[in-house]
């Protein structure tokens, strides 16, 4: 492989790229007005405990989501923490494999097993057969993720949690602004759990938040979010801290003004990659439903080897090496990370077709920081590195 990589080295010691590419560059928006809500907020002497700036941010995202609850969050892990203790998720809970490992971690944290599931091959989403042949006595929710914010076989998973009375949450950590046949993702389960964190393309440096139309859960999130705090010296219920502080929304109120730019720029640059890219052997880019919302945060490739010529993982150090960094999502699999491997050692879940895509993800840089110019190089170098390994091939 060594040889390999050296004999596709495009400009031998010097870059494609004078500056590094990265996947989930973060997004800014008016630094002017962003940093006039912190004087504001710095004014104020308000800086965390659900000051003003906490409560626009939570109303605006309700009002986008079209939902009756939002509750902001320190970030998107412990909002799915407590989002899973105050459904009363115990147990066994069926999750897919192909996701960030946070969502496992969120279960396991609290001692709940996370049951790893097979995703549909096409979707990347979780498998609904698959869900159902996994619910035994001690299943008590399944929760899906959003992957590349292309939503989940929602009517089926739905169908399934209710048939067997099941909790159903949505890890959406990828899908804030998109829909689902017309509704927000947002809209659906018992849940849904959002990430601001700042790869994402709308962020609040770190962030997120658990939105819900269930007046009893959202109130009990409130409290288990501060602390179980129902008033001064009043604790209630177990909590923890997991606040949103002032700056943090300052910034998601600033994202908010330029959210539409932000889509617009990731939009323009994956029509832009999936026109330079198609025609490229070996390489298929996971599509976008353009009738729905979308915010068109990742450019997923998926490489078949035998027909491009060289596999993902040896793409990845030749981007690497032109400074570009592309990812492999979510390589290998929760179920092949710890403590879950070794947890599992002797009853591995079978999970082929998570397998088979973890070994051809690529995600490519995208965002206000990519422009045409940027494509057509990353392009260039997807074709040469196509041509030269025939060339290789066929000397060899």
């Amino acid at each position: 492989m060594k040889k390999k990589i050296k004999d596709l080295a495009v400009f031998g010691g010097t870059p494609l790229f004078d500056k590094t590419l990265h996947v989930g560059t973060p997004n800014t928006g008016s630094r002017e007005k962003l940093f006039a809500r912190i004087e504001d907020l710095l004014e104020r002497n308000w800086l965390t405990n659900r000051g003003p700036y906490v409560k626009e941010f939570e109303e605006k995202v309700a009002q986008m989501v079209g939902i009756k609850h939002c509750i902001a969050m320190a970030n998107g892990t412990i909002a799915l923490e407590i989002a899973i203790r105050a459904l009363g998720m115990t147990g066994e809970v069926i999750v897919p494999s192909f996701t960030f490992i946070a969502t496992a971690h969120a279960l396991q944290w609290q001692g709940i097993k996370p049951v790893f599931c097979d995703i549909d091959a096409a979707a990347h989403n979780i498998d609904p057969a698959a869900v159902e042949a996994l619910i035994t006595p001690r299943t008590t929710g399944i929760i899906g993720t959003h992957v590349w914010g292309r939503p989940c076989h929602i009517e089926n998973l739905t169908r399934i949690a209710g048939k067997h009375n099941l909790k159903l949450l949505f890890d959406a950590a990828h899908a804030f602004a998109c829909s689902y046949k017309g509704r927000m993702i947002g809209r659906f389960g018992d849940a849904e759990v959002f990430s601001f964190h700042a790869t994402k393309f709308f962020n609040t440096f770190e962030g997120g938040a658990v939105v819900t139309d269930n007046d009893e859960l959202a109130e009990k999130i409130r409290l288990m979010k501060n602390f179980g705090f129902a008033g001064v010296d009043k604790v209630i219920y177990i909590g923890t801290n997991g606040k949103m502080n002032e700056v943090s929304a300052a910034m998601g109120l600033t994202s908010f003004e330029s959210m539409a730019e932000f889509i617009e720029a990731n939009r323009n640059n994956y029509l832009y990659y999936k026109e330079k890219l198609m025609p490229i052997p070996g390489i298929e880019i996971a599509p976008y439903n353009e009738k729905e919302k979308c915010n068109y945060q990742y450019v997923v490739l998926e490489i078949d080897a035998s027909t491009f010529g060289v596999s993902r993982d040896e793409l990845v150090k030749i981007f690497s090496a032109e400074n570009i960094r592309a990812r492999r999502y979510f390589y290998p699999g929760c179920h092949l990370m710890e403590p879950y491997a070794t947890l599992d050692r002797g009853s591995m879940p079978k999970l082929p077709r998570t397998d088979v895509l973890c070994e051809r993800v690529l995600t490519l840089p995208t965002g206000r920081t990519i422009d045409k110019t940027d494509i057509d190089k990353i392009a260039a170098l997807f074709m040469f590195v196509h041509n030269k390994s025939n060339e290789i091939k066929e000397k060899t």
